[in-house]
Order: structure tokens, then C-alpha cells, then sequence
């Protein structure tokens, strides 16, 4: 397939910037690709897609406040760093973005505040710098001081500021393992009373750990898709999530379902040359997109997303394009939400 087979005009689409309250009460549209047919129902109907013995899989990463604004020594000027990813924690090592790129070199100093200052190392890329922050305090004072006076790096189609609240509202209930930069949108969808329906059902809800870059918004530009690299993001599979999984595919009568692309893509990744899960940590820059034979995944969660995205890509290699893309056709008729703060689809 091609890009452009991606490709949708979206200036009339319902794109909300915060999500619905509660979170559960989202629309859920359910694909099943046995009659190709489609269902409209409740995000808090979704415990009846699952059975006994079935696990879902979620990421559990958390969203840190990675935007931060502040001075340039010397002239004042105003400046804005994106912290993307750690490099050295014990050296408050930063791999980051900064705005106005021009005007940031090597061995200038930054200021965030009368207590945090970094200086920059190095230059990665026209837009990129390592940085080290100068700070004198532990790497989880650093991170409670970032904490307070960084700002949630919300998605670029999101058109209002941050506020506080957002650290909260751009965050799952999952939320443990500090790293991400963007949130896993489909696990937004669920409540503590959702957990609750799943769990007495008999379900299994088992974390993986994706730390999703701003990669996951870099726009494909290739057209021919073989020739699209991801980003790599570092993920961790326990043993006891591993242990599960296996146990599920070897049912033959209880499913894994995957909630969320990163969580697709990270038990994707783990797959062993025998066909079941391998436990530990790595990095992948797994891309799937139409024709994929997916090894372990047996239903998906996920949102609506934006056209010509590695997400919806994901999406159609699951559902089979031409059904995912008749389904976001009624999604539009139907006024669904789309995008991070969006409604939600389960393919089954």
C-alpha cells in the first residue's frame, strides 16, 4: 500500500481538545471482521467483547510536563525546550528540542527559574540538542521540579495552551512508569469501575511499557511505505505479562487483546521464532501496516487517528483497510470524536 491510500480530509471532523467526563461514557464502535459488521455502543460496554481467561494488554507509561519555557543567558530571550528523551540519569543527560533553534549553540546556558539551569552539549539535528541540566539535587528532585513548572507536551493539533489541569486529563488511570512524552489514547477511555466489570468477568489486565516519543506525530513521508522508519521507543515486558500472554494463545479459546498501538507494537516485538511472547526490555521501531500477520494480537483497541499516520496504518492492518475505512466514514456521519481526546473503536 501507499501513503496517499492514507489520505482523508478531516476539516470537518469532531476533533475535541480534552477529553469526555466520565471517561468511559466515550462512544465505542465495535468492528467485527468475521460479517464485517458494525455496532455503535458505549465505551462502558466494553467488557461485553471479553470473555473469561482473555487478557487485555496495556501500556502503562506515564506522561511527564515535557515542555518547558525560559531564558537564554546573557540576552534574556525568551526560549522553549522539549524534553524528549533521557539519556544519562546520572548525569541529568537530555536528548531535547528548543525554539528558536538558531539562536541556541553549544555552551550556552538556559534558565528555567532562579533554581534550574542547563547548558547546552551538543546539536543533533537542526532542531535537536543534548543538554545537561546544572542542577543540585537528585535526579527525583529534578524530576519534582520539572513536575511544577513544566507544561504537558499536548498533541501539535491541539490548538489551546496547556493548562494544569492537563496533567491529569492527558494521562491514563494505568499511568505508572514515568517516560512518555505523548499518552497511550486508547487506555484514556477506562475508569476504575471499568477495571472492575473486566476483573470480575474474569479478565485479565496485564502492563507492558512503552515510552512513547513525539516520533508518534512525525508525519510519513515517503510514499512507499517499506521505506518509513519509526522512531525506536524503549519498552519493557515482565514475565509475569509474558507468562500470560502465552498461556491465552495456547487456549486456543481465550484471546489477547491489545489496547492501543504502542501496546500492538511492543507484544508484536516480542514475538519469538517459536510463535510466543518473550519477556524483558529493548527498544523497537516496529511499523506495521497493510499486509501484516499479526503472531500474538487477536482484538484491538484503538481511537480514531489522523490520516496518513503509522497509527492508522496499524489500524488497517488489523481490520482490513477497506473496512476501516468504511467504518471512519460512519464515524463521521455519526459525529464520533476523533483523535487523542477522541472516541474509540474495538476490532474483533
Amino acid at each position: 500500500m501507499k501513503l496517499t491510500d492514507f489520505k482523508f480530509e478531516t476539516e470537518d471532523f469532531n476533533v475535541p481538545d480534552e477529553p469526555v467526563e466520565p471517561r468511559d461514557a466515550a462512544k465505542l464502535m465495535v468492528l467485527d471482521r468475521s460479517d464485517k459488521s458494525i455496532k455503535h455502543e458505549k465505551f462502558s460496554d466494553i467488557h461485553k467483547y471479553f470473555n473469561e481467561g482473555d487478557v487485555l494488554i496495556y501500556n502503562n507509561t506515564k506522561v511527564f510536563p515535557a515542555r518547558l519555557k525560559g531564558k537564554k543567558e546573557k540576552t534574556d530571550a525568551d526560549i522553549e525546550v522539549f524534553l524528549l528523551r533521557e539519556l544519562m540519569p546520572e548525569n541529568m543527560l537530555w536528548d531535547v528540542l528548543v525554539e528558536p533553534a538558531r539562536k541556541i549553540r553549544i555552551g550556552n546556558k538556559l534558565y528555567f527559574g532562579e533554581d534550574l539551569m542547563a547548558e547546552v552539549i551538543d546539536n543533533t539535528t537542526s532542531r535537536g540538542r543534548t543538554m545537561r541540566f546544572l542542577f543540585e539535587g537528585t535526579n527525583e528532585e529534578l524530576y519534582a521540579r520539572l513536575d511544577e513548572i513544566g507544561e504537558m507536551p499536548l498533541p501539535p493539533y491541539i490548538e489551546r495552551d496547556p493548562v494544569e489541569e492537563d496533567k491529569e486529563r492527558y494521562q491514563t488511570i494505568f499511568a505508572k512508569e514515568r517516560g512518555a512524552v505523548a499518552a497511550p489514547f486508547a487506555a484514556m477511555h477506562f475508569t476504575p469501575e471499568l477495571v472492575k466489570k473486566l476483573e470480575d468477568k474474569g479478565v485479565e489486565l496485564l502492563p507492558i511499557t512503552l515510552h512513547i516519543g513525539w516520533g508518534t506525530f512525525r508525519p510519513v513521508e515517503v510514499e512507499d511505505l517499506t521505506k518509513h522508519r519509526m522512531d525506536s521507543e524503549n519498552y519493557y515486558i515482565s514475565d509475569e505479562t509474558s507468562a500470560k500472554i502465552n498461556e491465552a494463545l495456547k487456549s486456543k479459546k481465550n484471546k489477547v487483546v491489545g489496547c492501543g498501538t504502542t501496546a500492538v507494537r511492543t507484544i508484536e516485538t516480542s514475538i519469538t521464532a517459536s510463535g510466543i511472547s518473550k519477556p524483558g526490555t529493548g527498544w523497537t521501531d516496529k511499523f506495521i501496516f497493510p499486509p501484516y500477520d499479526f503472531k500474538i494480537t487477536e482484538s484491538v483497541i484503538t481511537n480514531f487517528h489522523r490520516p496518513e499516520s503509522t497509527m492508522l496504518m496499524l489500524g488497517a492492518a488489523f481490520a482490513g483497510y477497506d473496512f476501516l475505512m468504511e467504518a471512519y466514514e460512519e464515524a463521521q456521519e455519526k459525529d464520533y470524536r476523533f483523535f487523542a481526546f477522541g472516541d474509540a473503536m474495538i476490532i474483533v
